[in-house]
């Protein structure tokens, strides 16, 4: 019988989404072209090429090392290109995905990614054409809303408490809007106008978002209604208390 990964515990909706964001079985909502990408990442100009750190892999003459042979590299560290990031902000207020799904799945499904969960924002650092691989794949996808996520390199403090009366994230450096019926983003990350406007696409509804959401909230999917779940971090700090993560200890007593 084949191993199944098993990601999280649960049988709510949120577990669901959990499962489904950690295993990469995704569904694409909406499209951005690389240029656009590239513009809102805000690292190079769009059509730039890919600035390097080190000649590429194949010219370096690395001296012999059975490590090197058994592990295939990416291809933005093959190519020898600089490190660079992507951070993702998610709102409370039911958002497709949050911090620490976000570095679960990077981490799962992505090689030679750093993920970093902090205060409310989610980074992931790796080469520059790696790092926007995993970028597109998260804008792309269930796993964000442009009205409830949305990529700020800085100054991402005061989105998780309130939202403005479109339904809109608040950003107090003003990167994206509502137009219409689409979210526009006309700074890149850190908050540098650029040229034109990014379309990012249509807001998930707030019916729409409450399916999707992987956050546990006693207005939609409560935690505690999810008994697996609750039972499975129990346990875990309980381990992590009394047995220091060392399985099979508790039950040699």
């Amino acid at each position: 019988m084949a191993y199944k990964a098993q990601y999280y515990p649960g049988t709510t909706s949120v577990a669901a989404n959990r499962r489904k964001h950690m295993g990469h079985d995704l569904e694409k909502l909406r499209e951005i072209s690389d240029e656009d990408l590239t513009a809102i990442l805000g690292h190079r100009a769009p059509g730039q090429d890919y600035p390097s750190t080190h000649p590429p892999l194949a010219e370096m003459e690395e001296p012999p090392c059975p490590i090197r042979e058994l592990v295939e590299p990416t291809p933005g560290a093959k190519a020898g290109d600089r490190v660079r990031y992507v951070q993702f902000v998610d709102s409370m207020y039911n958002a497709p995905s949050v911090p620490y799904v976000r570095s679960y799945y990077a981490a799962i499904n992505f090689r030679g990614v750093d993920p970093g969960t902090l205060s409310g924002r989610q980074i992931v650092e790796a080469r520059e054409r790696d790092m926007e691989v995993v970028a597109k794949d998260q804008i792309e996808t269930e796993m964000t809303c442009p009205a409830r996520s949305s990529l700020r390199g800085a100054t991402v403090h005061g989105h998780s408490v309130r939202l403005q009366e479109d339904g809109v994230m608040f950003d107090m450096l003003d990167r994206a809007r509502l137009e219409g019926d689409v979210i526009i983003m006309d700074k890149d990350q850190v908050a540098i106008p650029l040229d034109r406007k990014v379309n990012l696409g249509k807001p998930m509804s707030e019916d729409e978002l409450a399916k999707r959401t992987t956050i546990y909230r006693v207005d939609n999917v409560s935690f505690r209604s999810d008994a697996e779940a609750v039972e499975w971090v129990q346990r875990v700090y309980l381990q992590r208390t009394q047995y220091g993560f060392r399985p099979g200890v508790e039950k040699a007593q």
